[in-house]
């Protein structure tokens, strides 16, 4: 029993003198380490400073909440078989519906490369290399696009071309600029657009929120007249009273509807509150980025010290 205690002991003397031996080491290294820190503190400064700032542009959006009355009394589920057989949908117009698939959509490169890409600048998305704050001006990289002769000069090997394409500029922009988020709770959505300037950030949050109105818009309208036009033919073509009330009675709720798609332009969104040009940088943070090249320098410093005190001690024995 004794013994096992004084093996204990020797343990914890052992350690006791491995920590101040440690202790000593890193000391006597304290020049390296110091300057190394030093060395990777000015870099982190150095990097921090030459990044660009970004500015994100935010809404927030609430699905409109219009529900087709069409399925009041069963008018619709009583004819919507025949509507079917002439491939007419009369299901259209559910605003909450289309809200989920809208987030989809406007996540979408069919959707970026339909509505948001002949809409913007490509440059400004693709080759920007600074804003000037003061004068409101985006300067382009000179080794990707000419603004003078509007010509696009960068080196691009397959697959990727000259010009970039849809597929690589839905690329940068969801990964460097776009954000979606959904509340589950509440239902409301969060549209953000980050960029390094703010006044184009805003422009670009303002397009989404309209391009994804107006495309649930023109989609409803259509079904709404395809469904008008085969209404009407049905009351041409039937001469029984109760056929024509119930035809009579759904071609009223399209024209109803019609109605709501031309006098409502936020149609599946509205703004909660709408974006605003932010005065306030998001990123990069400057402060975050020197605190983790000054951890960095630090830990690889005392690796440095150690490896090379029992590397020498290696040696010397």
């Amino acid at each position: 029993m004794q013994k096992i205690e004084d093996n204990k002991h020797s343990i914890n003397f052992d350690d006791a003198i491995d920590l101040k031996e440690l202790f000593f080491i890193l000391v006597q290294g304290k020049w390296i380490i110091a300057s190394m820190t030093a060395f990777f503190s000015i870099v982190g400064i150095i990097y921090s400073l030459s990044l660009p700032n970004i500015y994100e542009s935010k809404a927030l959006l609430a699905p409109v909440d219009e529900s087709s009355s069409l399925m009041s009394g069963g008018v619709l589920s009583e004819y919507s078989g025949l509507a079917g057989l002439a491939g007419i949908s009369l299901t259209g117009g559910d605003n909450s519906s289309n809200s989920k698939k809208a987030i989809e959509v406007m996540s979408s490169l069919s959707f970026f490369e339909n509505y948001i890409m002949p809409k913007i600048f490509l440059p400004n998305l693709m080759a920007v290399e600074y804003w000037d704050e003061k004068n409101n001006k985006i300067f382009y990289d000179e080794s990707i696009f000419k603004k003078n002769s509007n010509t696009w000069v960068r080196d691009a090997s397959y697959p990727k071309k000259l010009i970039p394409s849809a597929q690589e500029s839905f690329t940068v922009f969801k990964n460097d600029h776009f954000n979606l988020s959904e509340d589950n709770e509440t239902g409301y959505v969060t549209l953000s657009v980050k960029h390094q300037s703010p006044i184009l950030a805003k422009q670009w949050v303002e397009m989404i929120f309209r391009e994804v109105n107006t495309f649930y818009r023109q989609k409803d309208k259509s079904q709404s007249e395809k469904a008008v036009t085969f209404l009407n033919k049905q009351m041409a073509a039937n001469s029984l009273s109760e056929i024509r009330q119930v035809t009579a009675s759904l071609l009223q709720k399209e024209i109803q509807k019609l109605t709501l798609v031309e006098a409502n332009n936020d149609y599946v969104f509205e703004y909660i509150y709408p974006p605003s040009i932010m005065e306030n940088k998001s990123d990069p943070k400057r402060t975050l980025i020197v605190i983790l090249f000054f951890l960095l320098g630090g830990v690889l410093s005392i690796f440095l010290v150690l490896v090379r005190f029992y590397v020498s001690n290696q040696k010397t024995f």
